[in-house]
């Protein structure tokens, strides 16, 4: 076997296209659009580099043939937070060949190790956690638009190198058509009427100030949770380009409490519908049909991230919004769907809101770590 180093146009379409030759024959599996992962190794479409690196290798049989790949990557701020400084490998896909999933390992391990790492946090992405992030171990259904999607078999290469779980993320699901519990409902509404509480759907032209809002309830939302880092306004309006193609404004929605940011919910319709037929491709023939699947439209959302200031966590913000969405969603008799994804099981609150609104289990991905000897 021979790993080699992604260095030039050529290796970098292989890395590209082991994926698609490990799932051939998986029919949940979705491939991402090669757009977006060649996004992630960018430096001008990642502001990640600005603050870290990374590299990546893929690994061919002695017959010269496609049978894996890994990335590695250190954020800088985050890598230093932790007892041990803690890179990333991530992208990982691999042949059910325990020896070659080993060899990967011990590439990203080695890199990261001549780069002052002690450990490494996995599968990952070099960015934000909504998109490539966690290892599948439950819930082998096809996945939404980011979310990671793997062989059953590769929990064992990540157990029996030596992974240990830092935490789970859940991904629950909500059926359109089903009325919320009447608890639920009740509180949703009245919290509605309450004189200053004022809930807004997104706009694009006001990109700029929905972008900010965000920022500002998310930083305060999150900051005590373990090893956060504030988000920046490169990083959202960063990812508020890259869902205008996808978005629909009714949505996305915010709280205000006397025109102060308070909460959000961030809702997609899911590409992956749209984008199964593509095999990644969005040449012109793959935006042609990736335009009329968007005409067509699809019967699954994806709740990507939610928050709220921590002053008003006990305010039924969330509950609102919920019902804001319903009363957009139920007349398109469109969405049959709409996908929580992902809470991990840290945060008691949000997994309390899930169960608020009846949701059941979908899926769940694990976030590991392996610390070097």
């Amino acid at each position: 076997m021979k790993v080699t180093e992604i260095q030039d146009k050529t290796s970098k379409k292989s890395f590209l296209d082991v994926a698609r030759i490990i799932y051939k024959d998986d029919q949940n599996w979705v491939c991402p659009l090669d757009n977006d992962i060649e996004a992630v190794f960018n430096p001008a479409k990642n502001n990640f580099h600005q603050h870290g690196k990374c590299t990546r290798w893929i690994l061919t049989d002695d017959n010269g043939q496609l049978i894996g790949r890994v990335a590695a990557f250190i954020n800088e701020k985050k890598a230093y937070n932790y007892e041990q400084p803690t890179g990333g490998m991530g992208f990982f896909e691999c042949i059910n060949n325990k020896q070659a999933a080993f060899l990967l390992f011990d590439t990203a391990k080695t890199w990261l190790k001549e780069n002052g790492m002690q450990a490494m946090d996995g599968p990952i992405n070099f960015g934000e956690n909504d998109n490539f992030w966690g290892l599948l171990v439950e819930g082998f259904t096809p996945p939404s638009y980011g979310m990671n999607y793997n062989h059953p078999y590769y929990q064992a290469f990540f157990d029996e190198y030596g992974f240990k779980t830092q935490y789970a993320q859940i991904t629950n699901h909500v059926d359109a058509h089903k009325p919320f519990p009447e608890r639920f409902t009740k509180i949703a509404n009245w919290v509605a009427k309450k004189p200053g509480y004022d809930f807004r759907h997104f706009e694009i032209k006001k990109i700029e100030k929905f972008a900010a809002d965000f920022i500002e309830v998310y930083n305060d939302g999150w900051k005590d949770f373990e090893n956060f880092v504030p988000i920046t306004y490169s990083t959202i309006m960063e990812s508020f380009e890259k869902m205008k193609p996808l978005m629909d404004p009714n949505l996305i929605w915010f709280a205000y409490v006397d025109d102060e940011p308070a909460s959000f919910m961030i809702i997609l319709p899911d590409a992956n519908q749209m984008l199964k037929p593509l095999n990644g491709k969005l040449n012109l023939i793959g935006k042609l049909k990736f335009l009329y699947y968007r005409w067509k439209g699809v019967s699954r959302m994806r709740a990507i991230v939610m928050g709220t200031k921590q002053k008003y966590q006990k305010h039924g913000l969330e509950s609102a919004m919920f019902i804001k969405l319903k009363e957009y969603v139920l007349p398109l008799k469109r969405y049959d769907e709409l996908e929580l994804s992902w809470v991990g099981d840290f945060n008691d609150k949000m997994i309390a809101i899930h169960e608020a609104v009846g949701a059941t289990f979908g899926k769940k991905h694990l976030t590991m770590r392996y610390i070097f000897n």
